[in-house]
């Protein structure tokens, strides 16, 4: 049985329900993105319901870390969704993750792969 199967049973929940799992599994100090989740979970082309699961993933228990899902190139297109302006910038920098401009500085050190990192 891959990793995958560990995570969840594909059968039994929803799309969303497998994105707040994945995101749930994204380490401290780390980001990913709408489209590595998409292209995890065998769906490539929907990374806008990537989006549309962290848009309503305050209301979802246990929480989802919503913060650390950012898009393709790093900015903090989901920030308007955290309240305050600057929430989503905050509780990255609280865990190491220094954003300028809202984008992630040095992209590439603090992304967190799915594909790779759960190894299907």
């Amino acid at each position: 049985m891959g990793k995958m199967q560990q995570v969840y049973d594909a059968d039994k929940i929803t799309f969303f329900e497998k994105v707040y799992q994945v995101v749930r599994l994204i380490p401290e100090g780390r980001v990913t993105s709408y489209g590595a989740i998409a292209a995890y979970l065998g769906s490539a082309r929907s990374s806008r319901m990537v989006g549309w699961a962290m848009n309503g993933s305050h209301r979802v228990k246990p929480k989802v870390p919503a913060h650390r899902v950012v898009n393709r190139i790093g900015m903090l297109t989901g920030k308007h969704f955290f309240g305050e302006q600057n929430t989503m910038k905050h509780l990255l920098e609280k865990e190491g993750v220094k954003v300028e401009d809202d984008k992630i500085v040095d992209f590439k050190k603090h992304f967190w792969d799915p594909a790779v990192e759960l190894l299907l």
